[in-house]
């Protein structure tokens, strides 16, 4: 059984969620948003973001991590903070000794919605579809779900992971 959490890089708000991976069944664990005050410095919600990140992984248990790859938006100045907030995500996971997989947005899209220009409404909607029960609140956990979800079947396809 596979303990899978995606992540969903931002500086404001990085989204994750938990799900565990048994065979071609899975299950949600947990989802949420770890924010940080747009007032404090950077250093300081750079911080802020690693600590609830390590906590996330500390009450999850996870085994492996999935990342949504970044994109590139046309102010530098938000793309520079993406990046900054990207490399914490993946610093956090890699202190805490999970292996980590990149996706691209439009690859998590394809492979829950059957398109990558899926819209976010989309994504939810099917996250939701795929873990009955679970109402998702906010677009960066639903798609911190997709991730995750996402990577486990991806995962499979490469020779990992569903059997």
């Amino acid at each position: 059984m596979r303990i899978i959490l995606g992540l969903d890089p931002g500086l404001a708000a990085t989204g994750w969620g938990v799900i565990r991976a048994d065979g071609n069944r899975i299950a949600h664990v947990a989802h949420g948003t770890v924010k940080t005050p747009a007032s404090a410095a950077m250093a300081d919600r750079l911080l802020a973001l690693h600590d609830g990140l390590m906590a996330v992984i500390a009450q999850n248990g996870a085994t492996e991590a999935a990342v949504e790859e970044v994109f590139v938006n046309a102010n530098p100045q938000s793309t520079l903070k993406l990046g900054q907030a990207r490399g914490v995500v993946l610093l956090s996971a890699a202190r805490a000794g999970l292996p980590v997989e990149e996706y691209a947005t439009r690859l998590v899209k394809k492979a829950l919605t059957g398109t990558g220009a899926a819209d976010k409404a989309q994504v939810q909607a099917m996250v939701e579809r795929l873990l009955p029960g679970v109402k998702v609140v906010g677009a960066d956990a639903a798609d911190a779900l997709a991730i995750a979800i996402a990577h486990a079947h991806l995962g499979a396809s490469r020779g990992r992971g569903l059997i």
